[in-house]
């Protein structure tokens, strides 16, 4: 079962991104304020849910939480400050659009760029561990995921419908067979 809280008396703000690893689109990123009292027996890690899962929750989140947002930050951008430095400006995005601000962040894995003066815990596996994290994996998964089906009807022998954008075999053979777009990360040194 996940845990609710980190502090129990804090506002405390769940924070992930999804996409970091993908060939083509943005990174995406999500903050999350739950209330301290909130359960869902679906929730969890968004990796380890099915879409259909991700896609039912996701309205849950959005109504009962707090507060939520959502940043992204797109593959030119990407190329021009790599890929951790687009992760922390997602994040930070996502945390200038929440309407209630937090007094403690609690982020997704091992590494965070300081957002104002709000402290912050980085969690290995927070996704796993915290409900804030994960419903803030879900939403930054389920964006990214809508976006990249919708650029998708642009260049559809990518099969982002499909891959997201990963580099699946399928994503790569049409990479050799077509090169890459305008969507693609160009500092990934994506062999076509």
């Amino acid at each position: 079962m996940l845990r609710s809280f980190l502090y129990k008396t804090k506002t405390e703000a769940g924070v992930d991104e999804a996409g970091r690893g993908c060939y083509a689109g943005p990174v995406f990123a999500a903050a999350v304020i739950l209330p301290k009292d909130f359960f869902h027996p679906l929730l969890n890690d968004s990796k380890l849910l099915s879409a259909k899962q991700r896609d039912q929750l996701r309205p849950i989140i959005e109504k009962e939480s707090i507060a939520f947002a959502v940043g992204q930050v797109c593959n030119i951008e990407i190329d021009r400050i790599n890929i951790l430095q687009a992760s922390y400006k997602a994040m930070h995005l996502a945390l200038n659009n929440l309407e209630k601000e937090p007094v403690q962040l609690l982020i997704d894995g091992n590494r965070f760029l300081p957002y104002k003066n709000i402290k912050h815990s980085c969690i290995v596996k927070g996704d796993s561990i915290f409900a804030s994290i994960a419903a803030a994996s879900i939403l930054a998964k389920t964006y990214r995921d809508d976006y990249m089906i919708t650029i998708h009807a642009e260049y559809n022998y990518y099969a982002w419908d499909k891959n997201k954008g990963y580099g699946t075999l399928t994503h790569r053979k049409a990479i050799q067979e077509n090169g890459l777009c305008k969507y693609h990360r160009k500092s990934f040194n994506i062999l076509p």
